[in-house]
Order: C-alpha cells, then sequence, then structure tokens
C-alpha cells in the first residue's frame, strides 16, 4: 500500500518485522493419553455385565460376563471409552480352568492399547467339534462364539465398532418380505418366537436361522445376503 506524504521528513525509524506482527501467547502443547500396558489401573472403572444363558446341555447356570472400561483424556475432545478388563462368574466349575485363562488374555490386550477388536472375529470363529447350538434363533458354533459375541456387542456400545449398515433399499425389500410371510408362521416355536419364520434356514453369513425361499430365491431377512444378488 503506498502512503503520500505532503509534510517534511524530519525523523525516521526503521520497524523489525516481530514489532510489526503482534506476538501470539505460546499454546500449551495438549497431551492426549492413549491405552498402554504400563498404564496403571485406576481405582474406579466404569462396569458393564451381560448374562449369557446356554441351553442345559452346554450349561446349566448363566455365565455372567463384566467388562470394565477406562475413559482416556475425560472433559477434552479426545475423550474416548476403553475396555481394561474382563471377568467371567459362573456357578458351574465345569469350564473354570479355561475362562479363566480367557479372561485373563483378552484382559492383557485390553490393556497393551490399539485396535482390540479383532478379537471379536478370533472367539466367533471358534467351533465345538460337538457341534453348535441355537440360542434365541440363531446359530452359535461355540460357547466362546458366544463370548465373542457379548464382545463385539459391547464394542460396538463403547464406540469401538460401527453399526452393520443394510442398504435403503435393501431394508425397504426385507421389510417387504417380513410383511408377506407375517400371518402365515404364527405357531413358532420359543427359540424363534417374535422372530424369524420357523420354516427358515440358516445363514452361513450372519448365522441366524433367517433364510427363506422366495420367487425362488434364498434371502436372509436379517443381514439381506441373498443367492440371486
Amino acid at each position: 500500500m503506498v502512503k503520500k506524504i505532503n509534510s517534511k521528513i524530519i525523523g525516521f525509524q526503521v520497524k523489525s518485522q516481530e514489532q510489526e506482527l503482534p506476538q501470539q501467547a505460546a499454546q500449551p502443547e495438549e497431551k492426549v493419553e492413549y491405552m498402554h500396558e504400563d498404564m496403571p489401573r485406576p481405582d474406579i472403572l466404569l462396569g458393564t455385565t451381560y448374562k449369557l444363558k446356554t441351553p442345559e446341555h452346554i450349561s446349566e447356570h448363566s455365565l455372567f460376563i463384566t467388562i470394565n472400561d477406562v475413559v482416556l483424556n475425560e472433559g477434552t475432545e479426545h475423550e474416548v471409552r476403553r475396555p481394561f478388563e474382563v471377568f467371567i462368574n459362573s456357578k458351574s466349575l465345569e469350564h473354570y480352568q479355561w475362562i479363566v485363562a480367557l479372561t485373563r488374555i483378552m484382559s492383557a490386550v485390553f490393556r497393551k492399547g490399539g485396535d482390540c477388536t479383532f478379537l471379536v472375529e478370533e472367539l466367533r470363529s471358534v467351533f465345538d467339534p460337538r457341534g453348535g447350538y441355537w440360542n434365541k434363533g440363531k446359530y452359535v458354533p461355540s460357547l466362546i462364539a458366544e463370548i465373542g459375541n457379548i464382545i463385539e456387542q459391547h464394542l460396538t456400545k463403547i464406540g469401538m465398532l460401527g453399526e452393520p449398515e443394510v442398504d435403503e433399499h435393501q431394508k425397504a425389500f426385507l421389510d417387504a418380505k417380513k410383511a408377506e410371510l407375517e400371518g402365515k408362521n404364527a405357531d413358532a416355536d420359543e427359540a424363534n418366537a417374535g422372530s424369524f419364520p420357523p420354516s427358515a434356514t440358516l445363514c452361513y453369513k450372519c448365522h441366524n436361522k433367517a433364510v427363506i425361499i422366495k420367487d425362488n430365491c434364498q434371502t436372509c431377512l436379517n443381514c439381506g445376503e441373498s443367492k440371486c444378488g
């Protein structure tokens, strides 16, 4: 910018660049805390307990799975909730040894930090050589796999896993199929009551007994998997 001077110059002073620019106060660097294995256990943790009831031939007593979480960077924009430890309790001592081993390993993985969501698929891929079982209309390959389902439910709840999304058009298609079958299969057994038709078969993608044949096409009413694309 050019400024015209109409009077005589009787003195001058050269300003440095530092004087021209306003000095900004140094902002303290925000320290973000991450989960790591050397983190001491807080005195208070947030806990959630899930009741797992299995068929009597698997375990006659329910399992109670408690997952304790730690809140990192509380009150800041970086606040997150992460699992810190897990406990499984039951009146039955039949599975005591491997339950203690499993909970200690999972707790160690949680405290290690990083992405622990891989535990879900690792647990769900365990198959019982004696065969799986049906629980609430869903096929479960093993008791370990069902514990994996609980872990998945909890990680989804605290935001580490996202909710599975179904395409809008696919959802409308599934709702239409369910509406067509409503009333035709009122006599569902206890495992499938209020869920899917008793004639439905197993979906090998979501492990729900929700596959029907409509218009000569196998379609899962739960996840939308279709043999016809």
